[in-house]
């Protein structure tokens, strides 16, 4: 079987995008691991922890005291949403050497926001905005923040974190830094669709030290360490908190290995986080 033969069996490239996702998450859980979904089925939208292909229902305060329910469900019934509805969205530019290549890296974290209206489902589609002409895709590790964040210092970021997930920041060049490009990165970085992430929010991984790979129509294009970021999850989390209030459910995209390309509609773009699984959305034009 050839990686693309491999790449279509194991991850479902070819299945409708309403069904059911086993090809997005991992088999098994790995040991000391918490995976945490947000799904929807025949009764409607709940969280859930992922163990194996069955999701045990939790209620209460995911980022608190929540309690896992004897309500079951199978995998391959279920739609996985984005894990979470985030109040915030962050974002890091040039935080890996294969980004930056030449250039003299950034004298702290160059940070960004992305509107929480960027949001998208994993399976649902990246819609290439109407007079759009490079828009690119960005593999990238996802922190979210698990409680109220302020003025802490790197070394206590790490608790502050409640897991981890995969993103892609898609980002449309022109209007990000062509010859006319706008002021603000408002429609570069946060154009409807723009921030897809999920399908499950990792807890108890070494977030410093995952393998981080992107795929475009069953071809790796990026592949990375999170162990290469020039700024960690901690030091991004500390510098944020600085400066604004992160609260629980705030996400940050962390950074984007290597060269990034174009996508065109008809595309399917893939980030699989290690531990974490597979986002995958295809592209569609308006």
């Amino acid at each position: 079987m050839n990686r693309r033969e491999f790449v279509s069996s194991s991850l479902g490239i070819g299945l409708p995008i309403s069904s059911g996702v086993l090809w997005n998450v991992p088999p098994q859980t790995p040991a000391g691991v918490t995976r945490f979904v947000r799904f929807r089925q025949a009764h409607g939208t709940a969280f859930g922890i992922l163990e194996g292909k069955e999701i045990h229902e939790i209620r209460g305060d995911l980022f608190g005291s929540y309690q896992v329910t004897s309500k079951r469900h199978r995998l391959a019934a279920a739609t996985l949403l984005c894990p979470i509805q985030p109040p915030k969205i962050l974002g890091i530019g040039f935080n890996y050497p294969l980004e930056i290549g030449k250039r003299r890296p950034p004298d702290h974290p160059e940070m960004f926001y992305k509107p929480i209206s960027a949001v998208q489902n994993p399976g649902d589609p990246i819609v290439w905005p109407e007079g759009a002409t490079r828009v690119a895709y960005e593999s990238e590790m996802v922190v979210v923040i698990g409680k109220t964040c302020r003025k802490v210092s790197i070394q206590d970021a790490p608790s502050y974190i409640f897991g981890v997930t995969c993103g892609n920041d898609v980002s449309e060049r022109e209007w990000q830094e062509g010859e006319n490009h706008d002021l603000q990165w408002w429609r570069g970085k946060g154009c409807d669709t723009f921030a897809p992430f999920g399908p499950v929010i990792s807890r108890g991984l070494d977030y410093n030290n995952l393998k981080l790979e992107g795929r475009l129509n069953g071809k790796t294009v990026q592949q990375a360490s999170t162990s290469q970021m020039i700024y960690s999850s901690a030091v991004q989390v500390s510098f944020v908190s600085q400066y604004l209030t992160l609260v629980p459910g705030d996400i940050i995209y962390t950074g984007t290995p290597g060269a990034t390309g174009l996508l065109r509609p008809g595309d399917v773009f893939e980030v699989e986080l290690e531990g974490v699984g597979v986002l995958r959305n295809p592209v569609v034009a308006a």
